[in-house]
């Protein structure tokens, strides 16, 4: 009897055994599937936010290397705008909670100084055993003393200002000096010491820097303008002024663009295309691919990859619209430039005009072969010519959008009106968060607020008073006058339009102005300081609440 209890104990605990192994072989089964259909997942931290255009460009490498079976997640430090202990505790703190919900990462992409500094601060804390790459350090030493870090390397991104400087002599060989454009972020500060280093490099140069840190938005644009011809002048980074006032990088791109007397250079990819001649540039495309390269072959072990120090890519990369303003030769360009906007034939640039243009005059022709004896109809055709010579003129001075004369057509007018010893007041308006109604209700709703402004303004064109298109959301008025009774009456009346609802996409909104106001020769007596004057009351308005009205006089009383 006990011999059989026995058996039967032996029984059940050979069972159980048997039943823990077909367990066990079915979970490592299912483990073995899911491995077949995992995914890495990687995480860039950038220093700064997505709105700069470098870091677009980044994520667009880094996303065309790791490709569709990884998965990429973002985080933004937004450094540019924000830069305090408070700030970066905010995104430590949001960022660890963020972490502690999520699967763990396989490897952090890290971009620029700030990012990395973060992460070798709290990596104990954060990212302890995860492989991390940067790319986009301009701090050489941060750079060397990561590297020493486990698990940790990277690219440097190595900006050419000699090779830049060259390139400026050869473009202007009687250039005496280089002016910096630089601000006193940790990016500016970095880079700044690198340009001075240079100074023995190139003895018989006088180096120099315009420090928008430093300067108001006011003498910001002037310090640009009194840019000797003698200088070659070097974009580094420019994201605020003295008045507190953030530059995204488009915005910066333009302020400079629009008011340097000389050809801008700049050393990191994106700009050109956009106001900037170019130069020897980082390539922030290859270098987001260099850094996704190495993250992939850490993840896969490759312990080589380790403690490596990579330079980033550059090229030569110039606009040649640029190139034609300043009548640069493309001879003097090295092998291999990259030319964007390069010049399309008369024909392909003026399509849209002369197609229309060409069938209409083909089919005047044939008109005058026609009654080519009839001087009454040759007399009429020569008078039809005429006409659609005026409406092809008319044409290229209005805005296609809005219906209303363009910015061409305003500085022709306003200098006409100052030449002629004239005066006169000029309104800039520009449409409050405009970018939150493209955002939240469509680029079509955006279009429609900027036809419905130029029509409201439209009605209140009179003989005095004409509107025209400035540049993207932003319109001006020339009033042919002034008359403090007129110019504030006319000023009550650009701030009346927005007191009425707008009709976007069938629906009642929302849409305020801010206007600045400058007078001619009250304020200046120079065409293009009166329209950095009014630019400059309109920015007052913005920072003062929006949707109102400032002169540019009763601001300096202030």
């Amino acid at each position: 009897m006990a011999k059989s209890r026995e058996k039967a104990s032996l029984g059940k605990i050979l069972y159980i055994v048997l039943l823990l192994l077909c367990i066990s072989g079915r979970r490592l089964v299912c483990v073995g599937a899911e491995g077949n259909f995992s995914q890495n997942r990687v995480l860039f931290i950038s220093s700064y936010s997505y709105a700069w255009d470098t870091v677009q460009i980044q994520i667009e490498g880094i996303r065309d290397e790791l490709g569709s079976n990884v998965v990429l997640d973002f985080e933004f430090m937004d450094t540019k705008r924000v830069d305090d202990e408070e700030s970066l505790r905010l995104f430590h703190d949001g960022l660890a909670y963020r972490l502690s919900k999520v699967e763990p990462y396989d490897a952090v992409i890290l971009g620029d100084d700030a990012a990395l500094k973060f992460a070798l601060e709290y990596r104990e804390e954060l990212f302890q055993d995860i492989p991390l790459v940067f790319e986009g350090i301009n701090s050489l030493e941060l750079a060397q003393n990561a590297v020493k870090e486990p698990m940790v390397s990277g690219v440097i991104e190595t900006l050419s200002v000699e090779r830049n400087i060259q390139l400026g002599l050869k473009i202007n060989p009687t250039a005496k000096k280089v002016v910096a454009i630089v601000d006193d972020t940790l990016t500016g500060e970095a880079v700044r010491q690198n340009i001075y280093q240079y100074i023995e490099t190139f003895p018989g140069m006088e180096f120099s820097e315009i420090n928008s840190s430093k300067l108001s938005s006011v003498q910001l644009k002037l310090a640009l303008r009194n840019v000797s011809e003698d200088s070659i002048l070097i974009y580094v980074t420019m994201t605020e002024d003295a008045d507190g006032k953030n530059y995204r990088s488009m915005e910066a791109i333009r302020l400079i663009s629009d008011n340097a007397s000389v050809p801008v250079l700049r050393m990191v990819e994106g700009g050109v295309g956009e106001g900037l001649l170019g130069g020897n540039m980082v390539s922030m495309y290859q270098s987001g691919q260099l850094a996704a390269q190495l993250a992939r072959q850490m993840i896969a072990g490759d312990t080589d990859r380790m403690g490596q120090l990579l330079d980033s890519p550059t090229m030569y990369c110039v606009d040649a619209n640029i190139m034609e303003k300043y009548h640069i030769r493309l001879s003097v360009l090295p092998e291999g430039t990259v030319i964007v906007n390069e010049k399309e034939s008369f024909f392909e640039k003026n399509r849209e005009v002369l197609v229309p243009g060409i069938i209409l005059v083909g089919a005047l022709m044939v008109i005058i072969g026609w009654v080519a004896f009839d001087n009454y109809r040759r007399r009429k055709l020569m008078q039809q010519l005429k006409e659609t010579g005026k409406i092809l003129e008319s044409a290229s001075q209005h805005d296609f959008l809005t219906g209303i004369p363009n910015r061409s057509k305003f500085m022709a007018d306003l200098k006409e009106q100052i030449d002629s010893k004239k005066p006169c007041t000029i309104m800039m308006i520009d449409i409050d968060d405009f970018k939150s109604i493209n955002d939240t209700m469509g680029h079509t709703a955006g279009d429609e607020a900027l036809r419905q402004v130029a029509d409201r303004l439209k009605e209140m064109g009179t003989d005095l008073l004409t509107p025209y298109r400035f540049a993207g959301d932003e319109f001006i008025l020339i009033l042919k006058s002034n008359n403090s009774k007129i110019v504030q009456k006319t000023a009550y009346q650009c701030r009346q339009i927005f007191m009425k609802p707008f009709r976007l996409i069938g629906k009642d909104a929302k849409v305020c102005g801010s206007i600045g106001i400058a007078s001619y020769p009250e304020d200046t007596e120079d065409m293009e300081q009166l329209v950095i004057y009014a630019d400059d009351a309109m920015y007052h308005v913005k920072k003062s609440g929006k949707n109102d009205f400032a002169f540019y006089r009763t601001r300096e009383q202030e």
